[in-house]
């Protein structure tokens, strides 16, 4: 398939990314590591000895971080739909968190442990119609949030990523009505034009 001159444009972008050559150079799987890095260090997410949860993990950028923030001691279980290369310390279900067996799958996992941090990148497939896209993508945060209710220790945290646009506030007050605190985070390594920011809640109410 020939590509479109939008395309070229974004591999050229992309190509040329500081975070993508730096991912890169120090063997990160993405540039997403950088986003979680950066959130990390000024929130003091990963603690060590922690169960992480990393809903829609591939390539595995975050889960990277995770399981070194969170040391041998600690756990991350990564979920995508998509294949994962093995990644040392990382339990990897490949599946679609929508259903209900895959959900069974990582709940199963998780035990009877509590999570310390449910982190969740997850999007779509994206159709190209804003609508449709902003609606799927705020089901994947919704159905995170629920996950995160469920199993995080009461002092745990939900890491969210959600799109700018309709029912945007709404989720907003979903978060604010299962945590004590809700706050934004726009990383640096989030591209500027992107509608993309990241909800942090902490504490179960």
């Amino acid at each position: 398939m020939k590509r479109t001159r939008t395309s070229k444009a974004w591999m050229q972008e992309h190509v040329n990314d500081p975070y993508v050559q730096l991912a890169r150079k120090e063997g990160w799987r993405s540039r997403a590591a950088f986003k979680l890095m950066e959130i990390d260090d000024k929130d003091k997410l990963l603690r060590r000895g922690e169960v992480v949860v990393d809903l829609g993990a591939t390539p595995g950028g975050w889960s990277q971080v995770a399981v070194k923030r969170v040391g041998a001691e600690g756990m991350v279980i990564a979920l995508d739909l998509l294949e994962m290369e093995p990644l040392h310390g990382v339990h990897f279900i490949q599946g679609d968190f929508r259903e209900d067996e895959v959900l069974a799958q990582l709940e199963s996992c998780v035990g009877d442990r509590r999570v310390g941090l449910v982190m969740s990148d997850m999007a779509p497939n994206m159709s190209g119609v804003p609508l449709v896209d902003q609606a799927r993508v705020m089901h994947l945060a919704e159905l995170g949030l629920e996950f995160a209710k469920e199993h995080l220790k009461p002092d745990g945290a939900f890491l969210v990523k959600v799109f700018q646009g309709s029912d945007y506030d709404a989720f907003l007050s979903l978060m604010r009505a299962a945590f004590k605190t809700v706050q934004v985070r726009k990383p640096d390594a989030s591209r500027d034009r992107s509608p993309e920011l990241y909800l942090l809640g902490r504490v179960l109410r």
